[in-house]
């Protein structure tokens, strides 16, 4: 089967939403794993709210499988079969796009049936039959830069999508590995990334905080960090951040030290639009 090579879009459209990084400042956010049907549209509709009081373009994101714990025995999430439904109750009732990560090749149709963008994780953001499968479903495809990359090196990535005739691509950072246990957010990345990639630049403020296998078993974080760093991101200017959020970030199953607690999201977003709105009048040239 012969693919026409695209180039990649400006700006993306995730149903109603357009995200581009001279746009106004959309939001991707959700708790870090599918953890029960009520939780999930609890969740949802609670980020909704915030959302459309804070005229944000809101894309609901959950993991139906964390591939990657630290440990065989923690928690991984509902699973395909199980989660799938739930995100196609969440586009019905509530009217929000989804993001999920995909893992493997085979996950990529029937994920791309239900949900509006497959997420590829950063551990394997050079795994070309992923990013080709991906690419194939014709969904938004966000790729999380590995923490091995340079930034530069995310425009051969892109081009491993936009050759499979895929341009709706946009593309996250989320920390560098530095010694062990450790990330460091480089913010010259994202003007970088913007510039080779020609695509949408995500910001994760929550997964850039995290302290990779820090707590021996599990993956620490520093959630107190993130507004600082989301901050930092937006005032250089972004198409969007990710932020995973959950009620009680404590008791989550993953991730629970670099979630913000929601409670506290909808200040931040305040701010984070404030500055966005900033940014976006004196853009960042490089």
């Amino acid at each position: 089967m012969s693919v026409t090579a695209v180039e990649p879009q400006a700006v993306v459209e995730v149903g109603p939403i357009r995200i581009g990084n001279a746009l106004p400042l959309a939001l991707i956010a959700g708790p870090c794993q599918m953890e029960s049907r009520d939780h999930a549209l609890e969740t949802a509709a609670a980020l909704k709210e915030i959302a459309v009081r804070r005229g944000i373009g809101l894309i609901y994101k959950s993991s139906f499988d964390k591939a990657n714990r630290t440990s065989v025995t923690a928690a991984r999430g509902m699973g395909l079969d199980k989660a799938l439904p739930v995100f196609a109750e969440i586009r019905e009732r509530l009217g929000l796009p989804t993001l999920t990560d995909v893992h493997e090749i085979d996950q990529c149709a029937p994920v791309g049936e239900v949900v509006d963008v497959l997420q590829i994780p950063a551990f394997l953001c050079r795994q070309t039959d992923l990013l080709v499968a991906a690419a194939q479903t014709g969904r938004v495809v966000n790729v999380k830069k590995g923490q091995f990359l340079a930034p530069w090196d995310m425009a051969n990535v892109v081009a491993k999508l936009t050759q499979s005739g895929n341009g709706r691509v946009m593309v996250t950072e989320r920390g560098v590995s530095f010694g062990y246990n450790t990330l460091v957010s480089d913010m010259r990345a994202l003007p970088i990334m913007a510039q080779t990639t020609g695509s949408p630049v995500v910001f994760d403020a929550t997964h850039s905080v995290q302290q990779p296998g820090g707590k021996g078993s599990s993956s620490g974080g520093q959630r107190e960090f993130v507004p600082v760093l989301a901050r930092a991101a937006v005032a250089i200017g972004v198409a969007a951040v990710f932020i995973e959020t959950h009620q009680d970030p404590d008791h989550a199953p993953s991730d629970g030290p670099n979630m913000v607690p929601l409670k506290d999201l909808e200040p931040l977003l305040a701010l984070l639009q404030e500055i966005d709105a900033v940014a976006k009048a004196h853009p960042v040239v490089i």
